[in-house]
């Protein structure tokens, strides 16, 4: 299914609320960076916001689909998936707001770079997390 830039926005569940705001850090913008090397800005170009999780905006903004979703988080290395799963398992990285396909996705990379175990941590969370009891 082909989107337009931007048709991915909106996509937050009512009653959702942010775990922990954080500030992104160098590694956060390298990672970022590999993500999405056209987009060298902080602000998050819908909202004009600054980003306070790195696959959010990746998903909802700059990805112009699931397939180019897909292919952007594969560039990223086992390293990276594994320090996004932990700021994801720590409540610094947020999911609620990231289409289902592309959690999926992020579930792949991290039973691939992390563990199974790992993958199905986030699963639950990302699912608490749209059940609004986190």
């Amino acid at each position: 299914m082909l989107r337009a830039p931007g048709d991915r926005t909106n996509r937050r569940i009512p009653g959702v609320k942010s775990i922990m705001a954080r500030e992104l850090g160098e590694k956060d913008f390298a990672i970022l960076r590999k993500l999405a090397p056209e987009y060298a800005g902080i602000l998050c170009p819908e909202s004009g916001h600054e980003f306070h999780s790195i696959l959010p905006p990746v998903s909802n903004h700059i990805a112009v689909d699931e397939e180019d979703f897909r292919e952007r988080a594969s560039r990223l290395s086992r390293e990276d998936w594994r320090y996004l799963t932990d700021q994801i398992l720590s409540g610094r990285e947020e999911l609620g707001c990231i289409p289902e396909e592309d959690i999926e996705t992020i579930l792949a990379h991290v039973q691939e770079a992390v563990s199974e175990e790992s993958a199905e941590q986030v699963r639950r969370l990302y699912h608490l997390s749209g059940c609004g009891l986190l």
